[in-house]
C-alpha cells in the first residue's frame, strides 16, 4: 500500500516523466489546482493547467516533439504537515539534455520546494512549486528563451 509520502514522491516522479515527453498539457493538469513561481519570494508566473501548460509549450525547444530531456529529482525531503494539511517536499534537480546538436550532457541543475496538499477527492497535489537555480550549463538547444532558466 502506498503512504502519502510514496503518493507525493510520485508526483515529483509524473512530473519528470510527463515534461521529458513533451507532454505540456500533461504537465499543467498536474497543476490545475497549483502554480509556478522562482526563487524565494517571487510572485507565481503561471497558474492553473491552462497557464502552465502554455508556459511550458512557449519556452520549451522541441527535437521531433521531444525536448530530449532527462529530468532527474533526488533528495527530496518531505518536512511535516502544516496546520492546514499541507507538505512541503524539498527536493534537488538535475536536467540532462542530448540532441543532434548537443552531447549529453548536464544542462542545468538546482532546486525545487513543492508544497502539496489535496484536492476535492482527497488526493495529493500540487500547491505550487519554486523553482532555485544553482548551476547552468548549454541551454541553447532546451529553452527557446534562455531569460526564463528558472521554470525549468
Amino acid at each position: 500500500m502506498l503512504t502519502d509520502a510514496d503518493r507525493i514522491r510520485n508526483l515529483l516522479g509524473t512530473y519528470c516523466e510527463r515534461i521529458d515527453a513533451g507532454d505540456f498539457d500533461g504537465v499543467g493538469a498536474l497543476f490545475a489546482r497549483g502554480a509556478l513561481a522562482a526563487g524565494e519570494d517571487g510572485p507565481p508566473f503561471a497558474r492553473g493547467a491552462a497557464e502552465v501548460a502554455a508556459f511550458y509549450r512557449a519556452g520549451t525547444q522541441l527535437h521531433e516533439g521531444s525536448p530530449r530531456t532527462k529530468h532527474l529529482v533526488a533528495d527530496t525531503v518531505l518536512e511535516e504537515p502544516a496546520a492546514d494539511g499541507t507538505v512541503v517536499a524539498r527536493s534537488s534537480y538535475v536536467v540532462l539534455q542530448a540532441t543532434d546538436g548537443l552531447a549529453l550532457q548536464p544542462i542545468i541543475a538546482g532546486r525545487y520546494r513543492d508544497t502539496f496538499g489535496r484536492d476535492e477527492l482527497d488526493a495529493w497535489c500540487f500547491v505550487e512549486r519554486r523553482f532555485f537555480v544553482d548551476l547552468v550549463g548549454d541551454l541553447s538547444h532546451h529553452l527557446a528563451d534562455p531569460s526564463i532558466a528558472g521554470g525549468t
